[in-house]
């Protein structure tokens, strides 16, 4: 079935709570199938591997799986016959609660070694789990996060035996990745109609052309599983048989395109991460050689730890492949040796290519980097995903054990304070941090929420201490949510499922507002306040037709289609924002306004932020987006000015939200604004890093400065 934006195969539910493994966030999950599913697993080969995985890797591949129960905050590794015994209680529970056989169900744990494992919590927590069960796997894909700062979510669709056929993956990553079978928590669901063997073979043949390929810090989990369950609710025949041919091979492919992004995104968010690195090789080799060579790059303290300082050191790069074709007994001739760096050749025909360091550093400002290493023109073919090295990771390793503790009951808390950090990186920091505290007291700034941290509990929570953080250092936030994902799920649950849009304005009718109104003045906006105002804080929720705080008239089409109750802000009255402000109150705006006939109209939310920045001419407008920021021939574009603006708007791959977005942009500068923001709203914290760092982590909008720069 369809669920929001992610294509869900048939036949499996998901669930994610608290269940007080960790202190405060989501760590249990279950997936769930509504029928007896073929299954399969790979698993890590590490000897000192984690009673869950020991049971699990004894049963799969088998027919009749009905469910996968995870933790996050406990590995329930290296605990004896204590971990085992809590494995099959928890197995038992689960069972009893679902109604199937303790054969039906498997589990998987991730987080501290050597810790109890809480049963009790897990177990209580059962029937609550079981009761939330639903199609949106969001929920169990936070659920299993532990020092990721994002899930990880990736489908396809295909056709098989003329019958729709869908795939869904989900991981958690971290640290602790290294090539060796799984090197992770995976789970990949399909409702196709496949035989465990079969099935096997294809998760198996994914493994090694994704996970495979994946190295964070090159030290392997004692808890690694990949897991894949097939329904057979496509109705397809049944797949079956040693071939991987024709159907089979393309549902294999579609599983392996599923693990390729799952890697590619764990890699992305490796422990500390601020580059994603792919290493591709080619030539006069093996493919395994090829493979090998390419995790060596990627393995490599010294390239990871240059390529985050945006250091263009590709002699570390020839040198790491040169060590480990030495290993494996390859000749590499230089003279048939080439190596790029994104795109650009820097070594070639025994020689250095001469390309300026600084050109080569500007390449490597970006999130991404390519590197392309070539040993001839033979046909072998091999990749690595992987990470830069940066202070964080070493800050999350250094203080993992000395800053998490276990209570009493089982329960896993970090302390996230200072201590490991020696006086001079704290003196550091801290005077980095006033010159910016400084710069921004007394300023407004209005924060533009929506997109994917609006639906991601982990990003919610993220956002509220970010805009708390930001008044308690003296910035004035205002915050203007958007609602578009809850609207049309409410408008779905209605039976109203025929949403229509217009150049990316909703078309909505007097029937359609009265949903607009309840979600956004209602459910969201309630919500973020009750957030914001945890502990002694101070955040108020208003509608644009409070007071008649947002005036606005009705708009058409850009070919004069009626849009409904659908406007455009023509003034703010700000009196009633100033005097919040004043008074300490943080407030967060849902976008609706007044007509001059008193009539409620649906305001875009990026054009609603954009006319109260203006109006209270706000020092800065930030937008969370669910992209890094403004992109132009696949590069982060770093910095605009209003002219630079200009150009954008009229570049070939700018299309869609974007320009509608950029358009808001171009207005909130002409009103005054003095700096615009498009930041990762799929980041946690990006919003500090933007403002209190002086590169900015999206793109920044300037007034009347510069032309266009490009990370």
């Amino acid at each position: 079935m369809e669920h929001g934006r992610l294509n869900v195969p048939q036949g499996f539910l998901f669930s994610g709570l608290c269940a007080g493994i960790k202190a405060s966030r989501a760590d249990l999950a279950l997936v769930l199938a509504t029928v007896p599913c073929a299954a399969a697993g790979v698993f890590t080969p590490n000897r000192a591997r984690a009673a869950c995985v020991q049971d699990a890797a004894a049963r799969l591949p088998c027919d009749g799986l009905r469910a996968i129960l995870t933790n996050s905050g406990n590995a329930n590794a290296l605990t004896g016959q204590r971990g085992e015994q809590a494995v099959r209680e928890v197995v038992r529970a689960v069972a009893e609660v679902l109604g199937v056989a303790e054969e039906a169900v498997v589990t998987a744990s991730t987080g501290i070694i050597g810790v109890p494992l809480p049963v009790h919590k897990i177990i209580a927590a059962l029937p609550l789990l079981r009761e939330r069960a639903e199609p949106d796997p969001g929920a169990a894909a936070e659920a299993i996060l532990t020092t990721d700062t994002r899930r990880k979510i990736a489908t396809r669709s295909l056709t098989v035996g003329g019958q729709l056929v869908r795939v869904l993956g989900f991981a958690k990553g971290g640290g602790m990745i290294h090539p060796h079978l799984a090197t992770l928590l995976a789970y990949v669901l399909t409702d196709a109609n496949v035989a465990p063997d079969l099935l096997q073979r294809m998760l198996a043949a994914a493994a090694r052309r994704s996970f495979n390929r994946l190295s964070i810090d090159g030290d392997m989990s004692t808890n690694d599983a990949l897991f894949a369950m097939a329904s057979g609710l496509a109705g397809n025949e049944r797949l079956s048989g040693p071939e991987l041919s024709g159907d089979a091979a393309a549902l294999a492919q579609a599983i392996e395109e599923v693990c390729v992004d799952l890697a590619r995104a764990v890699a992305a968010d490796g422990e500390g991460a601020t580059r994603r690195i792919e290493v591709c090789v080619s030539g006069d080799l093996s493919d395994d050689d090829a493979d090998a060579l390419a995790k060596a790059v990627v393995r490599s303290p010294l390239c990871k730890a240059a390529l985050f300082g945006g250091d263009p050191n590709w002699g570390r790069i020839l040198a790491a492949v040169g060590a480990r074709a030495a290993s494996r007994g390859l000749e590499l001739p230089l003279s048939r040796l080439r190596c790029a760096i994104q795109g650009v050749c820097v070594f070639a025909d025994g020689e250095p290519c001469g390309v300026p360091a600084e050109e080569l550093r500007g390449l490597l400002a970006g999130r991404e980097v390519l590197i392309e290493i070539a040993v001839g023109e033979g046909p072998g073919r091999g990749q690595a995903w992987g990470c830069d090295l940066s202070y964080d990771y070493v800050k999350i390793n250094a203080e993992y054990l000395a800053q998490t503790s276990a209570s009493a009951d089982g329960t896993i808390t970090r302390d996230g304070r200072l201590e490991s950090y020696g006086p001079t990186f704290k003196h550091r920091l801290l005077v980095e941090a006033l010159s910016y505290i400084r710069r921004f007291a007394g300023q407004i700034a209005v924060l533009k929420y929506g997109g994917a941290a609006m639906l991601d509990e982990g990003l919610k929570r993220s956002f509220a201490e970010d805009v708390l953080r930001l008044r308690d250092v003296g910035l004035k936030p205002v915050v203007v949510h958007g609602g578009g994902p809850e609207i049309n799920r409410m408008l779905q649950a209605l039976g109203r499922n025929r949403s229509v849009f217009i150049d990316g304005v909703r078309v909505t009718d007097k029937e359609d507002m009265a949903v607009v109104e309840m979600v956004l003045d209602g459910r969201i906006n309630s919500e973020l306040v009750a957030l914001l105002n945890q502990g002694d804080h101070h955040a108020i929720g208003i509608s644009g037709k409070d007071g008649r705080l947002l005036e606005a008239v009705r708009i058409r089409g850009p070919r004069g289609e009626d849009l409904g109750e659908v406007g455009e802000v023509q003034n703010v009255r700000t009196e009633l924002l100033t005097m919040f402000l004043d008074k300490g109150y943080v407030p967060v705006i849902a976008p609706t306004a007044i007509s001059e006939d008193g009539s409620v109209l649906n305001v875009n939310a990026d054009d609603a932020a954009a006319a109260i920045a203006g109006a209270l001419r706000a020092r800065k407008l930030i937008y969370l987006c669910d992209v890094p920021g403004l992109l132009h021939n696949g590069e982060l574009v770093s910095e605009l000015s209003e002219a630079g603006l200009r150009e954008a708007l009229a570049w070939p791959d700018v299309a869609g939200g974007m320009i509608a977005k950029l358009r808001s942009v171009q207005r909130a500068i002409q009103q005054g604004v003095a700096s615009v923001h498009l930041i990762d709203g799929r980041v946690r914290h990006a919003l500090i890093a933007e403002l209190f760092t002086d590169a900015g982590v999206g793109t920044v909008v300037r007034a009347g400065l510069g032309t266009v720069s490009s990370s």
